[in-house]
């Protein structure tokens, strides 16, 4: 348990010391931010800080930081140091800036303001991303919890419609498009901050219920070697695995959703690197029942393998009983079905945005807002109940999303470091994430079954990986210096 305890503590000072450190090297100011500006009651309107806290949180967390961590997990505790380190110095750097230059640039979704940064051409290969990052999320995020919402009917005995998934899935997405269509404080700004503390007290409930019913928490310095049944690497692999828990670049979608609710550019530092800490000890404390509820059998994670083989809503569902009993199975409804929901739904609405800004389409009317969510929650739909009838697969889905998510966040990254290096500022503390993300997304690329490990060549083939993966980080970070020393010499 002291292993977790010392992350857990080094999560918070993190917060307190590096987080500052971040926020005043952005150097946020008193000018009138977009909510303010614009304020079109619809997208743009203010909120009070602790709302926008947990609202972030609730849109970023959803089953990322829950499932992510418990398939992290089968790698052993090692999974801890990519938690802590990767939410201080990676994923709490992303969060903010993706955050506050979208504030910075009246609140544009993540495409255009990485366009403003690093040119017209990543403009549009961000535009595609996000909209098929933002789909997959969306999809991800009904099917999963409307398959434990069948698993609780099953467990209490319930048969008929309501215990099937395509009945619950054609529920949520009807949710979905409610609330993809309407202003967000109708539903969004209301709700949300009560699931968000459900979430919160989740996680306390499965960290307190861990050592309170008997279970070992192994320790860092006692399994400091790859634990995965299967031998899969730990780089890139966990690192792909362990997103939204540590680094995710669906966040970047998420962020300025709340970049239009700013009513100041210091609540930025509380709101969107104080809401990648808290999931991170939230992917923690998952990570640790992982760890610490399955049989470890030779040095490796089988009996946690043998779980998740049931299925990610199944395996969720085993933790919140195991460590919390009966109070488990309502928190396990609120937290793992509700949330993942939220943060669904406004994948979605990020979405419609993101097509909005790129094809100059106002939101105000209805109309306009009808001609995007449409199409969107229809593309939606088809991948939810492909994956329900078996011509689609989740877990295909959920591989192919925590690629595209990673490709994602680095992008984010290389555009906050051409922001500080225009800017004449501390350029390293995005370019050194930014050069990291990179190695993990090209190396896992070349070897991913669902990627170039199609190939049997390739497949975990990290004799060929590991350099290409190097050669992409020097070669991305010579073309960051040419245009950073190009707009030097031109300014």
């Amino acid at each position: 348990m002291i292993s977790f305890i010392v992350c857990l503590l080094l999560l918070i000072c993190g917060y307190f010391t590096y987080g500052k450190l971040v926020d005043q090297t952005f150097g946020p100011d008193d000018r009138e931010t977009p909510a303010v500006a614009i304020n079109d009651g619809i997208d743009y309107v203010v909120m009070p800080q602790w709302k926008l806290f947990l609202v972030q949180l609730l849109n970023i967390a959803g089953l990322g930081p829950i499932f992510g961590a418990m398939q992290g997990a089968l790698w052993g505790p090692i999974v801890y140091l990519w938690i802590t380190f990767g939410t201080i110095f990676c994923g709490g750097v992303h969060d903010y800036f993706s955050g506050m230059l979208s504030e910075r640039n009246n609140g544009a979704s993540i495409s255009e303001v990485t366009g403003t940064y690093l040119g017209p051409v990543m403009k549009d290969v961000m535009r595609v991303f996000s909209v098929v990052l933002l789909i997959m999320v969306g999809t991800v995020f009904a099917v999963g919890p409307a398959g434990l919402i069948v698993e609780l009917f099953k467990e209490q005995g319930v048969s008929g419609p309501l215990a099937t998934t395509t009945v619950w899935l054609a529920i949520i997405l009807c949710y979905y498009f409610i609330a993809t269509f309407l202003s967000i404080d109708k539903i969004i700004g209301k709700i949300y901050p009560i699931f968000g503390i459900c979430l919160i007290v989740m996680a306390i409930g499965v960290a307190i219920g861990l050592p309170l019913h008997g279970y070992h928490m192994p320790e860092l310095f006692a399994n400091f070697h790859n634990m995965h049944p299967a031998g899969t690497p730990v780089w890139s692999f966990m690192f792909i695995t362990v997103a939204c828990g540590a680094c995710s670049g669906f966040h970047s979608t998420q962020s300025p959703l709340m970049a239009r609710c700013l009513k100041s550019e210091r609540q930025g530092h509380f709101v969107f690197y104080g809401a990648m800490v808290a999931e991170g000890i939230i992917a923690l404390v998952w990570a640790a029942a992982g760890c610490s509820l399955y049989e470890v059998k030779d040095g490796l994670s089988v009996g946690l393998q043998e779980a998740l083989k049931a299925g990610q809503s199944a395996a969720i569902y085993d933790v919140c009983k195991k460590t919390m009993g009966t109070i488990g199975v309502v928190l396990a409804m609120l937290g793992v079905i509700v949330c993942p929901i939220t943060s669904g739904d406004t994948s979605f609405r990020s979405a419609r945005l993101t097509l909005a800004d790129w094809f100059k389409i106002d939101q105000e009317g209805y109309a306009n807002r009808l001609k995007l969510c449409v199409p969107v929650l229809g593309v939606g739909a088809f991948l939810g109940f492909g994956n329900t009838l078996g011509f689609l697969s989740y877990t295909v889905i959920w591989r192919y999303f925590s690629w595209t998510n990673q490709t994602l966040a680095m992008i984010v990254l290389w555009a906050g470091a051409m922001f500080l290096a225009k800017e004449k500022k501390n350029f390293w503390i995005c370019a050194v994430p930014a050069m990291f993300m990179t190695g993990v997304s090209t190396t896992y690329f070349m070897m991913a079954p669902e990627c170039l490990g199609l190939i049997p060549f390739f497949k975990n083939n990290t004799t060929v990986a590991y350099p290409v993966g190097v050669a992409f980080i020097i070669l991305f970070f010579c073309l960051f210096w040419r245009a950073h020393k190009k707009a030097e010499a031109a300014a």
